[in-house]
């Protein structure tokens, strides 16, 4: 029970930490943020003036501005479950003989999801200048609600088109504005949703081939050892069968690695998956995480706490125009011109 609790607990602060990277990923404010601001106040008490002004410029820094920490971080965690696939898994899977291609598209993925992740992280996400501002502005209606005619922006003394959002950390204001994503060290807008996308979908798909052969691995293992047929003794000296438990304990003892590396890509998949299938919804719908978000904050024109003159300004997607088009709009981003056309 002692290797059962320990290893429940490595899998309870895997998930955690994945969850929480993921939902603080994209805000500015985030759930972490926020607990660390809050932790620097407790301890703002014990720790000198001079070293809570360095701490804060850290923290700023890191949560505030555009940085390339979870670059290195994203960049540094492929390349440990690579390694550890590389040296233990691939070698072990090539002496049992399973299929090339199989074995090989880890490897596949991760070259599709490197040219995505650059490309995300270097296109222009549609940041709204004044040489293109008359143009951009064209192409979304205001929708009276979230969006109206006439709001600027303070700070970069333009006004607002609609679908756009002033991202705080890059300082500008991006056309069809979805978040701002740190893994990526960009906004997600317009214009490299396509790159984002296909960078998610890959990033997915290399966790899961991962997860699948190291599975395949430790069961081909597991049968070839006629473990399953054998029997233990206990600590009181009584015989029993083999369980899921002893078996999970033994494969931890032999694969330590593979099997701390087999839970990390598991839960990584199942998270990933999630906002996979999160962000495929959205673009079904020609919503972006932005517009999603603020359609459910408390104080949105839809909540049923409002009065009864207020439901005139209830939000509807206007933006939808079925689920093809609204995909093809993600790989396609319309312009003005052809919005001209239409009309």
């Amino acid at each position: 029970m002692d290797f059962l609790t320990l290893f429940l607990i490595y899998l309870c602060f895997v998930l955690a930490t994945a969850t929480l990277l993921c939902v603080c990923s994209g805000r500015k404010e985030g759930f972490l943020a926020r607990s660390i601001s809050s932790a620097s106040q407790v301890l703002s008490f014990v720790i000198p003036a001079r070293l809570q002004s360095v701490t804060q410029r850290v923290f700023h820094r890191l949560f505030h501005t555009r940085s390339c920490l979870f670059v290195v971080l994203h960049i540094a965690l492929q390349a440990a479950v690579y390694g550890e696939y590389t040296w233990e898994v691939f070698v072990y899977c090539w002496e049992l003989q399973f299929p090339l291609f199989l074995l090989l598209l880890p490897y596949l993925l991760l070259a599709g999801n490197m040219g995505c992740f650059i490309l995300c992280s270097r296109a222009d996400p549609g940041v709204i200048t004044k040489s293109n501002h008359a143009s951009l502005v064209k192409i979304y209606a205001y929708d009276g609600v979230f969006f109206q005619k006439g709001v600027m922006c303070p700070t970069c003394n333009m006004e607002k088109p609609a679908r756009s959002k002033h991202c705080s950390f890059c300082r500008v204001c991006v056309h069809r504005f979805d978040h701002h994503c740190v893994w990526v060290n960009n906004c997600i807008g317009a214009f490299n949703m396509k790159y984002f996308f296909l960078y998610l979908f890959t990033l997915t798909a290399m966790a899961a081939s991962i997860a699948t052969v190291t599975a395949a691995f430790l069961i081909q293992a597991v049968l070839l050892s006629g473990m399953m047929r054998g029997r233990y003794l206990d600590h009181q000296g009584q015989e029993h069968a083999v369980e899921i438990l002893f078996l999970i304990q033994h494969l931890f003892l032999t694969f330590p690695r593979i099997v701390f590396m087999l839970g990390f890509v598991i839960l990584l998949t199942l998270v990933l998956g999630a906002y996979c299938c999160f962000s495929l919804c959205l673009a079904l719908t020609n919503q972006t995480s932005n517009e999603w978000y603020k359609s459910r904050r408390p104080g949105c024109s839809h909540h049923p706490a409002l009065q009864p003159h207020d439901r005139q300004a209830v939000y509807k997607n206007m933006y939808s125009k079925g689920v093809w088009m609204n995909l093809k709009e993600i790989f396609k981003p319309p312009t003005a011109l052809e919005r001209k056309k239409k009309t």
